[in-house]
């Protein structure tokens, strides 16, 4: 007598194991959604402040003083000081709790650079995926005369 295998349950199995890929697929893609729509708000936060930098940095009193056959210097504290206002006024800080920016001044280049760095709050979360990320986006703005 031969005995036949019972394969109940195993089309149960696979639907199941299907499932839990397919909603760990829509959780990646969620997060990863996330992550770029934060990127991209950072990058317009990077790119105005880095803009406002550049244009309070180089005062008017050299354009005007010294006439504008000469490069223009940038004045970090004022760059900076530029940065964080231009960051508060957007209400960037309220958007972006845990923001934090970095500004550098390079005089060789007469160029400001500015990083703007937030944490991310994923809206899903992915086994095997780290529980905390930070977002980050680089923007720089040259200040010279065109000759």
């Amino acid at each position: 007598m031969v005995r036949q295998r019972n394969e109940r349950g195993q089309t149960t199995l696979l639907i199941i194991g299907l499932a839990v890929v397919l909603l760990m697929m829509a959780a990646v893609v969620t997060d990863a959604s996330a992550a770029y729509l934060q990127r991209q708000g950072l990058d317009t936060l990077a790119d105005g402040a880095a803009l406002t930098a550049a244009d309070a940095g180089a005062s008017g009193d050299e354009a005007y003083g010294n006439g504008l056959d000469v490069d223009l210097h940038l004045d970090a504290d004022v760059a900076r000081a530029a940065v964080l206002s231009y960051l508060h006024r957007v209400g960037a800080y309220d958007r972006y709790p845990g923001l934090s920016t970095r500004v550098s001044v390079d005089s060789s280049t007469q160029r400001v650079i500015v990083e703007v760095r937030a944490p991310i709050h994923l809206p899903l979360h992915v086994p095997g995926s780290p529980e905390h990320a930070d977002v980050a986006a680089v923007s720089a703005a040259t200040v010279g005369v065109d000759e």
